[in-house]
């Protein structure tokens, strides 16, 4: 190295170091190359992805394609080379979150969603991150379901969700992927019968087609087709939580992580089918007519006479209008609900949430009188006075006001299904609780905090983590536990806090924190008061 440059750098480190800031390291240097080295002969032909590095990388893969309405299918062989180098565009979708109030400015800002072009034809695409194509070693597979409920979202809309980091740190195959959303993928049509029989749960049969593309392929990028764990947060954990009940989806991955979206139950289909008659009434379309006029309208029209439809009907059942549906077929059974399914019952499970999910904590301190008031006019004097006498039982280091943010429906939810899974005996459960808040903003420990630690993408979503020495330590840890029950079904790691599996009747669980420890039915009584 040069002299002028030698004093450059020095001179970089000294200016870094007197804004009280640390030299910023690219967070993985090397070359990109690309071509013969980087291709793959899948089942529908050759694809060019890159070399990052030591990682090899593939972005937008198509792996199935789709009509309107109906069932996946294999994609059309492909001629030539498809260059796969850009992630593909994801489903179709409303505008991502916008800023509405100073709360929504702060979860949008650290959350940085990615703004990306939509297509009905072309979301149905998938990423992979792998260190070797041809080297005959037998890696783990995470296969990624993004969050989002069943309306928005994609495998990038989060700079985080970017699976070269998990990939290289732990020899695994990482893959995310996009499937159809909200009217496209959930609408529930099989009450016109005929053509028709099949279209329910749309979105769920994408991501099945996805597991077998996997299934079928991901050994040629050094992948094991029997070590195959799904994983996903918030909408994404529901869509995990629904495959465990989906026969179809047997067989096609051996571990499952559900993260703040725990599920026990899906819709109704009486209700869904009369959505979906209910909506073609609202596009002017008889039944006779679905085959050859649905395929006329804007996915906003679309949208607009579903949403018009829900409200017209005003029953409980689906979230959000649109999604999944226990239709007796292809969503078998209630997922967890009243208890778990039997279809994947084999499959062990990692299941957690954060401390204050969507309760943000943006206010100052409060004292002891003004949270008893607060919680007085939420849920009664009784019960105000019995929660603030538990909480620091269960929570000694927080303060006060933190009692007014804590979540207690995400984690009563999964709690619930932890202790199903854990009462049908077939494999092990494992929960914890995210409770590490950031120094650089109010968002605390929530919804989605812990998406940067398991990927281990602290360095590329600083805006949410703040990038702060305890962010990076606790990366470590997160990240092993999570590459550990990734390989074998169970987070332990040596030299990490010993992670017991649940039970019911001492309810163990992780707190993931600056220091991680054991609990055991920490919050029980809490979420007992909270949640009659």
């Amino acid at each position: 190295m040069n002299t002028r440059m030698t004093t450059l750098l020095a001179a970089a480190t000294l200016l870094a170091a007197a804004c009280g800031q640390r030299a910023v390291q690219p967070t993985h240097p090397g070359p990109i190359t690309a071509g013969e080295h980087t291709r793959v002969n899948t089942t529908y032909g050759t694809v060019e992805g890159y070399l990052d590095n030591d990682v090899y990388t593939f972005k937008g893969i198509q792996y199935a394609q789709a009509e309107r309405f109906m069932p996946p299918t294999a994609p059309d062989p492909i001629e030539g080379i498809r260059m796969c180098k850009l992630y593909g565009p994801k489903a179709m979708q409303g505008e991502n979150l916008i800023w509405k109030d100073d709360t929504q400015r702060d979860y949008t800002f650290g959350n940085q969603f990615i703004l990306e072009p939509m297509s009905e034809e072309g979301c149905l695409v998938l990423n992979v991150w792998t260190k070797s194509l041809d080297d005959g070693k037998k890696r783990p597979v995470f296969v990624w379901i993004h969050g989002g409920g069943y309306s928005s979202g994609s495998a990038h809309d989060l700079a985080c969700y970017e699976g070269r980091s998990l990939a290289d740190k732990g020899d695994i195959v990482t893959v995310s992927i996009n499937h159809r959303l909200n009217v496209l993928g959930y609408m529930d049509l099989t009450a016109l019968g005929g053509r028709f029989e099949s279209s329910v749960n749309l979105g769920m049969q994408d991501i099945v087609k996805a597991l077998e593309w996997v299934h079928e392929n991901i050994a040629k990028f050094g992948g094991d087709p029997d070590q195959v764990t799904i994983g996903g947060q918030s909408g994404g954990g529901g869509k995990v939580s629904t495959l465990m009940a989906m026969p179809s989806a047997k067989g096609l991955f051996h571990r499952a992580v559900v993260q703040s979206g725990s599920t026990l139950r899906v819709g109704d289909q009486e209700y869904s089918r009369k959505l979906g008659l209910a909506t073609l009434q609202e596009l002017g379309v008889k039944p006779a007519q679905a085959e050859t006029k649905l395929p006329e309208f804007t996915y906003e029209e679309l949208v607009a006479a579903g949403n018009r439809a829900s409200r017209k009907i005003a029953t409980a059942g689906i979230r959000g209008g649109f999604g999944p549906v226990m239709d007796g077929k292809i969503v078998a059974e209630q997922p967890f609900d009243p208890e778990a399914s039997e279809i994947n019952r084999g499959i062990p499970m990692l299941i957690g949430t954060d401390f204050n999910e969507f309760t943000f904590d943006i206010s100052p301190e409060k004292t002891l009188d003004e949270v008893k008031a607060a919680l007085t006019e939420r849920m009664g004097e009784e019960k105000a006075v019995q929660f603030i006498e538990e909480f620091p039982k269960a929570f000694p280091d927080e303060a006060p006001k933190a009692m007014l943010y804590m979540d207690t429906r995400f984690r009563a939810g999964a709690i619930k299904q932890a202790a199903a899974k854990s009462r049908q005996g077939g494999a092990n459960v494992y929960v914890y609780q995210f409770t590490w808040k950031p120094e650089n903003n109010a968002l605390g420990a929530s919804h989605g905090m812990e998406l940067p630690f398991m990927f281990n993408n602290v360095a590329i979503q600083r805006e949410m983590t703040g990038s702060s020495e305890s962010a990076y330590k606790l990366q470590e840890v997160i990240s092993n536990y999570w590459l550990a029950f990734i390989k074998t079904g169970d987070p332990n790691v040596a030299g990490q806090p010993v992670w017991e599996p649940y039970n019911e009747e001492t309810g163990p669980c992780m707190i993931l924190d600056n220091t991680c420890v054991m609990k055991y039915n920490h919050d029980k009584k809490l979420l007992e008061i909270a949640n009659p």
